[in-house]
């Protein structure tokens, strides 16, 4: 800044900054405007980015506080974890997996040796509650989990086993409604002269041991189902007529099952009825009947105390088969009679035989016409499900190959015939010697230790027949709907001429499956007085 005073006095003074020029007035207003303009332009800055920090620190201030309450339940150090996110500008995703990689690891060996089994936690929320206030680390977490999850499973197959063992054990019960039916036959054939008639009717007795007809035999304790397969089978032939029925029953059922076909001998053909107590065998017969049974029982027993020695904790996978084994079923009289068919049909050259839980879908006259090529039987051996698909069980199911005398007789992996629907040449069987070399299996079974097979009558009936099985189209025999889960597609169930519920899950059982349990009742009379009253459609 410069003053100009002159001599004569104070008359002007100009006021001038360096390097502006002087003397033009329009060049101070310029200055002075453009001063003004940077003044502006610096309070308009500082207050937009006042307003831009007020918006943006609100979302820092957030994302620090979710960095700091996260690092402390993930990471070692809370600055350590933050400063992997803010300074590497990554998550510690990989470094956290790690960790808990490693620890599951040291935990898992830990558990193999037989530490840190107690204490588990129940559920989730108790996991969560653990970790809140206790503030564990990554190992401790690895390690309370790990232990959670050990006992969840364990509880989740012990639940799957009692569930598997419930089943069975139902399968083992007479269900009230066939209970009632049996007591009102039974009450029936006492008052009702009807009920007492003979069976077959005079005029047919001739038919018995006609060989122009077809035979059908059913070894039988269950009144219903000896019904249902009657009628299946006369409902479904083109000549029903041609068909005679051989009932076999015990003692006890005789009555209510007589009672019931002589009441209902309009629905079906020539129906025989005859109880075991009613066959006068010679008493060699006897004799190697009673050794029969005495040593299933003692292979029935074995497996039992097997079973129950090691709890019941089955191998996996053989759940379902080593429950079956212990079904009453496998010591039934009637069950182990079959090897014995020759002997309660002496006039009889040739029959059908039929299990009491089968429907008949097809005509059986063709079946009974099969030629068996000179074998004693004809049984579905293939299957519907292709090469390498059984259509029942393997032999190594339900034989012990690692004796000497069963590898030298048997193919483990080769597939096992059906029983329950099966045609027998009984004059060629009388010809072999079936029924001895049976009772001759049973006591190598014994001399062995009661260790060859599981426990059944079918076992020592597959070593028998052992080469004198003619097979049969598979779609002669659907067999397996007893079973839990049922494999079989629908147009192989249509088309089946007999289906087998074979397994725990008859049909007139509420355990057994509602699809396949609907075939079975559509051949059930349910007009019968006695089937209302004892409710046997509901």
């Amino acid at each position: 800044m410069k003053f100009y005073i002159s001599a004569t006095g104070i008359k002007k003074v100009t006021i001038s900054n360096p390097g502006v020029g002087i003397g033009k007035g329009s060049g101070g207003c310029a200055a002075a405007a453009a001063a003004l303009a940077a003044r502006r332009f610096s309070g308009r800055t500082l207050l937009l980015l006042l307003l831009l920090l007020a918006i943006v620190l609100p979302f820092i201030f957030v994302r620090f506080a979710f960095l700091v309450l996260e690092s402390a339940s993930v990471c070692d150090s809370p600055l350590d974890c933050m400063g992997l996110r803010l300074f590497r500008g990554g998550d510690t995703s990989l470094k956290i997996r790690e960790e808990l990689t490693r620890a599951l690891v040291e935990e898992t060996d830990q558990d193999f040796n037989g530490r840190g089994k107690k204490g588990s936690l129940e559920s989730f929320d108790d996991l969560v509650k653990e970790m809140t206030l206790k503030r564990r680390d990554i190992r401790a977490f690895a390690s309370v989990t790990k232990k959670m999850l050990l006992q969840m499973e364990r509880k989740v197959q012990s639940a799957k086993h009692h569930e598997l063992v419930y089943w069975h054990l139902a399968s083992h019960g007479i269900p009230k409604s066939l209970h009632c039916l049996s007591l009102r036959l039974t009450e029936e054939y006492s008052v009702n002269a009807m009920a007492r008639m003979r069976l077959p009717p005079p005029e047919s007795v001739s038919r018995l041991t006609d060989p122009s007809f077809h035979h059908i035999v059913i070894l039988t304790d269950n009144v219903l189902a000896a019904s249902v397969v009657i009628s299946s089978t006369v409902q479904n032939a083109v000549n029903p007529e041609k068909f005679v029925f051989h009932i076999v029953t015990d003692k006890k059922t005789y009555t209510p099952m007589h009672a019931w076909f002589a009441i209902n001998s309009a629905l079906s053909p020539v129906v025989e009825v005859k109880g075991l107590h009613q066959y006068d065998w010679p008493r060699e017969v006897n004799f190697k009947v009673r050794e029969m049974l005495d040593i299933h029982r003692l292979i029935w027993r074995r497996h039992y105390q097997n079973l129950k020695d090691s709890d019941f904790s089955f191998v996996e996978g053989t759940h379902e088969q080593s429950l079956q084994a212990l079904n009453p079923s496998c010591l039934a009289l009637l069950n182990h009679l079959r090897i014995y068919v020759p002997k309660l049909f002496p006039d009889l050259n040739k029959i059908v035989l039929l299990d009491d839980d089968v429907v008949v879908q097809s005509d059986l006259s063709s079946l009974w016409e099969t030629d068996l090529n000179g074998k004693v039987a004809g049984a579905v051996v293939d299957s519907w499900c292709g090469n390498n698909c059984c259509p029942g069980r393997k032999y190594k199911d339900y034989f012990n190959f690692s004796h000497p005398l069963i590898s030298s007789n048997l193919v483990q992996e080769d597939c096992a015939w059906l029983s329950g629907m099966n045609v027998f040449d009984l004059k060629a069987w009388r010809q072999t010697n079936i029924t001895e070399a049976y009772s001759t299996w049973l006591r190598l079974s014994v001399s062995s230790g009661l260790q060859l097979w599981q426990p059944g009558a079918l076992p020592p009936t597959l070593l028998a027949f052992k080469g004198l099985i003619q097979y049969l189209e598979p779609s002669w025999h659907v067999a397996g709907l007893g079973s839990r889960s049922i494999k079989c597609p629908q147009e192989i169930l249509k088309s089946a001429a007999v289906l087998h519920f074979s397994g725990p899950a008859k049909p007139w059982l509420e355990i057994s499956n509602p699809e396949v349990r609907s075939i079975w009742y559509r051949y059930v009379n349910s007009s019968d007085i006695f089937v209302r009253k004892c409710k046997i459609m509901n």
